[in-house]
């Protein structure tokens, strides 16, 4: 007969552990960062694959839109077209991003169902993988901003131009970080997305992207307070020779630390269940 077994139960992981465990998975998935971008350019290749214009399709719909929606509201918002076209072709590029960034985010870790199951990645891999493919989407998509700048003549002065550096850096951490909050929390509630889609639509209407934040006259105040708004501001504002007030930068940098604090609690918690909710 068998010799008698022990069965030996210890507790889970101490959040010290947790954490360092999280904090490991960042730095493999850096080390990794040629693998993320040779993912992120393979899923742009299969989306577009048999495509005569591949990823410009999409440029192509922006700009078509842009110029349509340029026509239309500003007639209807009784706006010059000269000050109105860039604004709106900017606005609709970053929204663009985010709204794409967002819906990916939500499928993130199940769409990936069955490399997680086969084999061993850092799960940061897959947030940085839509990521850098959504960054490529955007780049496509600047076209549309250059070429509405060369039409209507209309360029920010440089200096102006370079503050929309650090808060593209701001952007890339928060898409990261929005990436594993949202890829981890769709992955044990599916009913998350359809809600996400929700929010981001009623988002689009009430943040000022295809209207000027001066129509709404001295309501302007209550703008900082949401965050859709901020995040888009400090990025788009440089791009059209403007600097973001110190409001809109506080409310901007406070989202991005709530957000990031948050995903970074909830992945160290939740990282090793990842493989099961998928």
């Amino acid at each position: 007969m068998r010799g008698a077994q022990t069965l030996e139960i210890t507790p889970g992981r101490s959040f010290g552990a947790q954490q360092a465990m999280a904090w490991r998975d960042v730095r493999e998935a850096l080390s990794l960062w040629r693998l993320c971008w040779t993912l992120a350019a393979l899923d742009i290749k299969i989306r577009y694959r048999g495509s005569v214009l591949g990823p410009f399709w999409l440029t192509l719909s922006t700009g078509l839109m842009v110029g349509a929606m340029g026509v239309i509201y500003s007639t209807l918002f009784h706006i010059d077209m000269h000050d109105y076209l860039p604004f709106l072709a900017i606005s609709q590029v970053l929204w663009g991003y985010q709204a794409a960034l967002v819906t990916d985010a939500c499928h993130g870790y199940v769409s990936s169902e069955g490399m997680i199951r086969s084999m061993r990645m850092p799960y940061t891999t897959y947030g940085a993988r839509i990521v850098l493919r959504n960054m490529m989407v955007l780049a496509h998509n600047l076209v549309v901003i250059v070429v509405v700048d060369l039409v209507m003549w209309h360029f920010p002065d440089p200096t102006t131009a370079l503050a929309a550096i650090p808060a593209v850096a701001v952007w890339l951490l928060d898409s990261l970080a929005l990436s594993l909050l949202l890829g981890a929390l769709c992955a044990r509630f599916r009913d998350i997305p359809p809600i996400v889609a929700s929010v981001m639509q009623m988002a689009f209407f009430v943040t000022p992207v295809i209207w000027r934040p001066s129509l709404i006259g001295e309501h302007q105040w209550m703008l900082p307070f949401n965050p859709f708004f901020t995040l888009l501001e400090i990025v788009r504002a440089p791009l059209l020779g403007e600097i973001p007030s110190l409001a809109v930068y506080f409310s901007a940098l406070l989202s991005s630390a709530v957000l990031c604090g948050l995903t970074w609690v909830l992945f160290a918690r939740v990282r090793g269940r990842i493989a099961f909710w998928v």
